[in-house]
């Protein structure tokens, strides 16, 4: 039986977990608080993936560790580097093959389409992290001291995502108010689905042909966010709210108060122009495709309904 280590018990970790355990495999999910998954047969238990040691004793007999942490956004320069560094050692040091799940921000503002061989030409300090944390582990890889690979997704959508149609756009659907974005809302954007994120990631831990590569998670053809946020009301059987833009000293006003929205002007480049995934090799390597718009859709509008 396959014995996995997933670290990150937010939502595409959960996915993951249960996915793995209802194949039938063994599985230990960790995360801070030690959060108790669904199913019974996950394993959950509470440690610092930033703690060396620490992952290292619980990686022990471990095949595969599937990293799905999520350090709050505004921490990622400080927070990301000893959890990687962490997880790279343990893995090295137990023989565990390693899977790490990143985004797009690498690759940085591109004429098209991104795709794993696109020119990581990211700049700012947290894309840097993310392209560190990469390089480190092929490094790793390609001296034969470990197997690895990395999954990356756009912006999230679907059932408790942490993205722009989460739970502050969501909820106004909902109740027919207005909402207010970022950037131009007529600009065409790749959108994840997080069910899609956790089978790529399943698929690339049990594929050999997945290791020292990236690969990008299945995603449909791109959409506005206008035209998401109508298809979403559409899909709820609301009618279409007013859809206004955050004006860009609005945000940095907002940020002198917020660390979280103190981040965004750095990334304003993604909602400004296009930003869609080259997402080819991995449909053809392995066959996967991403669950169809009209299911994505209307499963993130039921599960908000029924958390309610």
């Amino acid at each position: 039986m396959p014995r996995y280590l997933v670290v990150g018990a937010g939502t595409i970790g959960s996915l993951v977990a249960q996915r793995l355990v209802e194949d039938g495999d063994s599985v230990t999910l960790v995360s801070r608080r030690g959060h108790k998954p669904a199913h019974p047969d996950i394993k959950a238990i509470a440690a610092d993936a930033a703690n060396a040691p620490e992952m290292m004793r619980i990686a022990q007999g471990t095949d595969t560790i599937i990293n799905c942490a999520n350090p709050a956004y505004h921490r990622w320069p400080v927070d990301w580097p000893p959890i990687a560094s962490s997880l790279l050692d343990a893995a090295r040091g137990t023989g565990s093959s390693l899977v790490t799940l990143s985004n797009l921000y690498s690759y940085g503002k591109q004429d098209g389409p991104m795709s794993p061989e696109s020119p990581l030409n990211a700049r700012y300090e947290k894309a840097l992290v993310r392209a560190q944390m990469w390089e480190e582990a092929l490094g790793a890889h390609r001296a034969g001291l470990v197997r690895t690979t990395e999954v990356r997704a756009s912006d999230f959508i679907g059932p408790h995502s942490q993205g722009v149609f989460a739970e502050r756009v969501i909820p106004r659907i909902l109740e027919s108010k207005s909402c207010r974005l970022i950037g131009d809302l007529d600009q065409l954007h790749s959108w994840t689905y997080v069910v899609d994120v956790a089978s790529t990631l399943v698929t690339c831990a049990r594929s050999n042909e997945a290791w020292g590569k990236v690969w990008h998670v299945p995603t449909n053809p791109p959409r506005t966010q206008r035209q998401v946020v109508n298809d979403l009301a559409e899909t709820a059987g609301t009618d279409h709210i007013r859809i206004s833009t955050i004006p860009l000293s609005a945000l940095r006003l907002m940020g002198l108060f917020n660390p979280i929205i103190r981040e965004l002007p750095k990334t304003l480049y993604q909602f400004t122009g296009s930003f869609i995934i080259d997402d080819s090799a991995t449909r053809n390597q392995f066959g996967l495709a991403p669950t169809p718009w009209a299911s994505v859709l209307r499963e993130t509008i039921d599960s908000y309904r029924s958390s309610r």
